[in-house]
């Protein structure tokens, strides 16, 4: 038989009390949802009833963990899914067979979203938290774009719905983007001039905190070399051959000694892909891949003409050919803190994240295993940060953002400070902790759609801004002739 402490309060003060202490036990979620409007609550709604089938479609997209141009069955879970509730979906745009376009909607305005779901290579892990391969040497989505597709896709639908519904007007379009971590597939899109016609642009990441992003990237070339020379044997004749590897060595100790001279901006990184076969032969074949970042194109291409001098004198000293090729150049991101702001406000409507706490065990199991201090998870609303310089990584959005204002956000999908494209996030993506994050992006970012097509004024806003940060600046899409092609 089950007994119950039976409490008594001999006062109003102690009723009081109580009363308070039960407001305190609200969770933050549901007391910042009773100020929505009624359509933010249908977005909201919306949203959930498509839990289910979207979460699906992550793990679905996290167990194929398909890489750059070859995300087949990826793209096929979005487009299918986004066929099967009404949009009429393009596929192969741009020449690249897993990008697509799903559009639902006529008139102004056109609001897009984007969406990713290539994975990394090389951190294939299962959903653990400790470092266990799912398949060895497989790829792994330690950036999180299971989640980013999904949720992107999540909330065109519950745009769709409110046009479907009568209560905005307008078309929304979901844009389909592959080979984000390796050439940087919206690049080709935006050069065929899919993002043109579009008023704004939406755009998000997972993270490891909610934000409202007010941050740009820092631009990007990519290329390739590859140096010929002549073999022979390394012993019996090495006066006749010609090593491709000395010219390959030249260059990287060039590359080296430049990083003294440059901006504390600027990044170089290379990866040697092939150097000889046997110790006993002069190598006649080197190729290495390399990146250059820095704040912004202008800069960025100024360390490209000194690479490419680099490669040439490394070729002569070494008295061999060579062969440079452009992978891909990305443009930085032109942030909009006034579209940022309006993601605030429905961050704030929607509350914070909170975790259970085996959640947080987890998190803080990944983060004990790759040596980080045991913060577990951030689910907590920040202020808007200002506007700094670039720090950081680099992403194609800052080609869309040339053309278009984007409006963007992160959210929480791992444990917090823990290192990214590693098992460590893969270990997060696929789970609940992912989960959570992805549906509270979609949400997010489905509001703040919402609030662009009910008011004009808003768009003008981000329209004005976009023009002021972007000025005079002409762009032109740095890639190569034709179709992307697959770096390995």
């Amino acid at each position: 038989m089950l007994k119950f402490k039976v409490l008594t309060f001999n006062s109003l003060k102690m009723k009081k009390h109580l009363f308070l202490l039960l407001i305190l036990l609200v969770s933050t979620n549901s007391f910042a949802q009773k100020g929505m409007s009624k359509n933010k609550k249908a977005i909201v709604n919306s949203i959930e009833n498509h839990k289910k089938n979207l979460i699906e479609i992550s793990d679905n997209i996290w167990e194929a963990a398909e890489p750059a141009l070859l995300e087949f069955k990826s793209s096929s879970y979005l487009s299918d899914y986004a066929e099967a509730n009404g949009f009429k979906v393009k596929k192969g745009v741009a020449g690249i067979e897993t990008a697509f376009t799903a559009e639902y909607g006529s008139g102004s305005p056109i609001i897009g979203i984007m969406g990713e779901f290539d994975a990394n290579l090389g951190i294939s892990q299962k959903k653990q938290p400790t470092k266990d391969p799912l398949k060895k040497g497989a790829p792994g989505h330690g950036c999180g774009h299971n989640l980013f597709g999904t949720a992107s896709l999540g909330a065109a639908i519950a745009i769709k719905e409110m046009i479907e519904a009568g209560e905005i007007s307008g078309t929304v379009r979901f844009y389909g983007t592959p080979a984000e971590e390796t050439i940087f597939g919206k690049v080709w899109m935006v050069r065929e001039g899919l993002f043109d016609d579009l008023d704004i642009c939406m755009d998000w990441h997972p993270a490891d905190e909610i934000e409202a992003s007010t941050q740009s990237s820092k631009a990007l070339v990519d290329f390739r070399l590859k140096f010929f020379g002549d073999a022979a044997h390394a012993s019996g004749d090495p006066w006749n051959g010609n090593s491709a590897v000395d010219a390959m060595e030249l260059y990287t100790t060039a590359l080296n000694y430049y990083r003294e001279h440059i901006r504390p901006t600027a990044r170089i990184h290379y990866d040697i892909e092939k150097a000889g076969d046997v110790v006993n032969v002069v190598p006649d074949y080197a190729q290495i891949w390399t990146r250059i970042r820095e704040n912004d194109k202008e800069n960025v291409n100024i360390l490209y003409e000194r690479a490419k001098k680099m490669a040439e004198g490394a070729s002569m000293m070494a008295n061999v050919e060579y062969e440079l090729s452009l992978i891909s150049g990305i443009y930085e991101i032109i942030p909009n803190r006034f579209g940022a702001k309006i993601i605030q406000n429905n961050f704030e409507i929607l509350g914070e994240l909170e975790y259970s706490s085996d959640e947080i065990e987890y998190a803080n199991t990944i983060l004990k295993e790759t040596g980080k201090e045991l913060k577990g998870i951030d689910g907590k609303l920040k202020p808007i940060k200002p506007t700094l310089p670039a720090q950081g990584g680099s992403t194609d959005v800052g080609d869309v953002s040339q053309v278009v204002p984007v409006v963007r956000l992160g959210v929480t999908t791992a444990a917090k400070d823990g290192p990214w494209h590693s098992w460590a996030v893969v270990a997060c993506t696929g789970m609940s902790i992912g989960h959570k994050g992805m549906i509270y992006a979609s949400k997010s970012l489905a509001m703040t759609m919402l609030d662009f097509y009910k008011n004009p004024k808003l768009i003008a806003g981000a329209k004005k801004e976009f023009l002021e940060r972007k000025g005079d600046k002409v762009y032109k899409p740095q890639i190569p002739p034709g179709p992307p092609k697959l770096i390995n």
